[in-house]
């Protein structure tokens, strides 16, 4: 019994998923490719390989002929007489050979023919094992850290690879350390063989550790419409319910933030904002700003939105970041704007029109959108121009024309007399 042999088989079997018949196969072809390079007739060699013993067998196939003219192909009777005394002329014989014939040239061959058969054995394990797991959750143990910086970690019947790139800010697993991350693909590499990619730093990783923990995302009673990440500094997901009766908030946050405290352990305390989806764009802005209030909001190639000074940092966050991952959840450039700064605008602009020459401002008082109470209010008030509006300061306009709210009538003013 060739007992390294067997040793193999059962190693590849139990490591690597890959199938014994698969392992013979690739060392039967690999053998007999490299008796074609280094023996005389080497095209007639055939090998087999026993599954339970591991004995190599080898054997070259001759005519038996009564004179021999070429010795790589035929066999004389008398000699083949010798090896199977029933044969005759005209029969092909299989002579069996020691494997050791093949020499150091055949035994370099089959290295190589072995090591790409096997890596495409394994692509094809790594492949079925794996590739119906993309986006999924995957545990592993960090085995070791490789080049640049990339983790090696250990899923049992392969090796992952997460690169540091996929990584959250701040993350650095230990060599033997538990992880969970997202299978994030399968792809192939220049040796011919698969390569399980994960990574720890992609939104999808997020979304995944919502659907483990909160039941009704699985049942799909509840679905997350949109997510979007800074790994390391903040999450936002904005999530619906398909049943009425179900508030999709408070269901992934749970009871007493059971659930999402759990996310937020395993993501080393990240923030995470849930919010209610909403089609409209303007309210979805809304949701993710809450409790921020939004004093004026312009939306045009982008969109412009002023909040309180106060909120202002909260708005934009850490280096611009809550404003930046707010942009990707509308999927719209935003620009926040202080209330004072943008009231010393709107003060220049007004100054800067009531400048112009523009004859539409002496017209008989006429503003679209603005309520006719507050129009015949203005003009009872003696402003019945465009022009005695732009005059007057704000303050006193709007102590004598109750209700009147004076960067609504700015707007208005402006966007009419561009």
């Amino acid at each position: 019994m060739n007992k390294d042999l067997i040793a193999i088989f059962e190693y590849l079997e139990r490591e690597k998923g890959i199938k014994r018949e698969i392992v013979i196969q690739a060392i039967e072809e690999s053998l007999r490719a490299a008796a074609k390079k280094s023996m005389k007739g080497g095209e007639n060699v055939d090998v087999q390989i026993h599954p339970k013993t591991g004995e190599i067998d080898v054997f070259v196939r001759k005519t038996i002929v009564e004179e021999v003219t070429d010795p790589d192909e035929e066999i004389s009777l008398e000699d083949a007489q010798v090896l199977a005394p029933d044969c005759k002329i005209g029969q092909r014989l299989e002579i069996s050979l020691p494997p050791q014939e093949f020499g150091r040239i055949a035994a370099q061959t089959a290295r190589q023919i072995i090591t790409q058969k096997l890596k495409g054995a394994e692509k094809d394990v790594i492949y079925e094992e794996y590739r119906h797991r993309v986006g999924e959750i995957i545990s592993g143990t960090v085995k070791r850290i490789g080049k640049r910086r990339t983790i090696i970690v250990d899923l049992g019947k392969v090796e992952a690879l997460l690169p540091e790139s996929f990584l959250p800010r701040g993350e650095k697993p230990h060599i033997g350390e538990r992880l969970q991350a997202l299978l994030l693909e399968v792809r192939d590499t220049d040796m011919g063989g698969a390569e399980v990619i994960l990574s720890r730093a992609h939104a999808e990783f997020v979304k995944a550790l919502f659907v483990q923990e909160v039941p009704e995302l699985a049942d799909d009673v509840i679905r997350v419409e949109k997510i979007v990440r800074e790994a390391g500094y903040r999450t936002k997901l904005a999530v619906s319910s398909s049943d009425n009766r179900v508030d999709p908030v408070g269901t992934c946050v749970g009871v007493r933030g059971t659930r999402i405290k759990n996310i937020i352990r395993e993501i080393n305390n990240e923030k995470i904002d849930v919010i209610p989806y909403s089609e409209d764009m303007v309210q979805l802005l809304q949701n993710a700003l809450y409790p921020l209030q939004i004093q004026r909001l312009k939306i045009n190639e982008k969109v412009t939105a002023v909040v309180a000074d106060d909120d202002y940092p909260i708005a934009i966050g850490k280096k611009g970041m809550n404003a930046r991952l707010i942009s990707k959840l509308i999927d719209k450039e935003i620009d926040f704007q202080k209330l004072t700064e943008y009231q010393k605008l709107v003060t220049i602009q007004m100054a800067e029109l009531s400048d112009s020459d523009n004859p539409k401002l002496d017209e008989p008082l006429k503003i679209e959108g603005l309520s006719s109470l507050l129009v015949d209010g203005l003009i009872s008030a003696g402003y019945d121009t465009v022009k005695k509006i732009l005059l007057i300061p704000p303050k006193e306009l709007m102590e004598k024309v109750p209700g009147i709210n004076y960067l609504d009538l700015a707007d208005k003013i402006l966007e009419q007399n561009k």
